[in-house]
């Protein structure tokens, strides 16, 4: 028996989003946003937040300073999210300020503490912590020599796996890293990240992965939804139409969606089509956490979008 259905590996972040603006302000000028928010942030927070609102037992394991203890972990209860695997220690928990207008987002980030993450993910225990969960979702760009000695583990101890790096162009054009792609039961970048992958050289993603031994390969398309690759068989799914507030996360939210369907055992059209959802749903409202779907919610945008 397993601990929790998801155990989500990342860095963990103060988030201060501005949101409502019309343009980009130009250099030197100065604007103010309609709206701001401060909450927890960083990829791995979102995912795991959304899978806990969609009834996943989860696990968030990442490195805080102790100053945010009490104020993160109230914010990730109240997702009920267990924050077991938050190590608490002396130092800046990592900063993001994020501003958006409808449909594009820019960041602005001091990664603080969570400089020591991969130093920790290194260590036995945290090997045989991650081992307690079904699935293990790495949110963060993973140092090849410790996941090709974690992911092996992993699968043999009955995990499956997943990773979402983010926007880090060294590790996308780096071709050693295509054997952490093969390693993971799936990846997900979206379609700025698989171009850095390719080469820029205008090949699609897919087939690009695919020749290269990648047995699933996924491509996050935003607005116009999102394609894999499974068993040869290539599969897409559109974008459910929502009318955006904010797209900050919603690419974690996909993750969420997606994971959730694989731990169902749900076909790729199903897996593609429930991330979507969750994903154009999490835009309702500002702020990456604050129009999760429930899993009536994402029921019936599924059936909205599968009958139309």
């Amino acid at each position: 028996m397993k601990k929790h259905d998801v155990s989500v590996v990342g860095e963990i972040y103060a988030d201060h989003i501005f949101t409502g603006f019309e343009r980009w302000p130009q250099p030197g000028e100065e604007v103010y946003a309609p709206q701001y928010t401060r909450e927890v942030g960083g990829g791995a927070a979102i995912t795991a937040c959304a899978l806990a609102k969609l009834g996943r037992s989860v696990d968030l394991v990442g490195i805080i300073g102790a100053n945010d203890t009490a104020w993160m972990g109230d914010r990730l209860r109240a997702f009920g999210v267990s924050d077991d695997g938050l190590v608490k220690a002396d130092g800046n928990t990592g900063i993001t300020v994020s501003v958006s207008i409808r449909e594009e987002r820019s960041f602005f980030s001091h990664a603080g503490i969570n400089k020591k993450l991969q130093m920790m993910l290194g260590s036995e225990a945290m090997l045989a912590a991650l081992c307690q969960a079904r699935h293990v979702h790495f949110a963060l760009p993973l140092e090849r020599e410790i996941a090709l000695r974690l992911l092996p583990v992993l699968r043999e101890r009955g995990c499956t796996t997943s990773l979402d790096i983010g926007f880090h162009p060294e590790w996308l054009r780096a071709p050693p890293n295509l054997d952490i792609w093969r390693a993971v039961d799936y990846f997900f970048p979206n379609e700025k990240e698989a171009a850095l992958i390719c080469g820029g050289e205008g090949m699609d993603y897919l087939t690009f992965a695919a020749q290269r031994g990648v047995s699933r390969p996924v491509l996050k398309r935003g607005q116009f939804g999102a394609a894999m690759i499974a068993d040869g068989i290539r599969y897409q799914a559109p974008s459910p139409h929502i009318s955006v507030v904010d797209t900050t996360g919603a690419g974690d939210v996909f993750d969420a969606g997606f994971i959730d369907a694989h731990l169902d055992a749900a076909s790729p059209q199903d897996c593609l089509r429930r991330a979507c959802a969750c994903g154009a749903l999490s835009t309702r409202a500002a702020g990456a956490l604050s129009a999760l779907p429930d899993r009536v919610e994402l029921k019936r945008m599924c059936e909205r979008s599968h009958g139309a």
